[in-house]
């Protein structure tokens, strides 16, 4: 099985790992799954990364390079954002408007893989996984 991160989960296999629980663990050391990570979540926390707030600390909880060292190390598969993912329309779309969330269920719909995600608006799309 190949399997999509959701933006959060590359946040935690860097930073934060003691939120990933047991059952996702084992999802990820799982030799048979795939792990992807994708370009348009390195964008995603590059442009949090480069917002600053009002009392001067970043949005984003990671430097972008540092998770993609982090996914290199692994040994995980980039996925890059094509013109055909650019183009693509949902065939199940999301209520909601975020276009992160939007592209990286279309690469997961486009790539045939499943999204890990613990997202409340996402994880009941029918291309999360359960």
């Amino acid at each position: 099985m190949r399997l999509l991160l959701d933006t959060h989960f590359l946040v935690w296999v860097a930073a934060d790992v003691r939120r990933i629980t047991p059952h996702e663990r084992a999802i990820l050391s799982d030799e048979d799954v795939e792990i992807v990570c994708s370009t348009v979540s390195l964008w995603e926390l590059r442009l949090k990364w480069q917002t600053v707030s009002l009392s001067g600390e970043r949005k984003g909880p990671i430097a972008p390079d540092v998770l993609l060292g982090v996914a290199q190390r692994a040994g995980w598969t980039i996925l890059p954002l094509t013109p055909e993912h650019a183009v693509t329309t949902l065939e199940v779309p999301v209520a909601h408007k975020d276009p992160f969330d939007e592209l990286l269920l279309v690469q997961a719909q486009v790539e045939g893989v499943r999204f890990l995600t613990r997202d409340e608006a996402l994880v009941g799309h029918p291309l999360a996984y359960r």
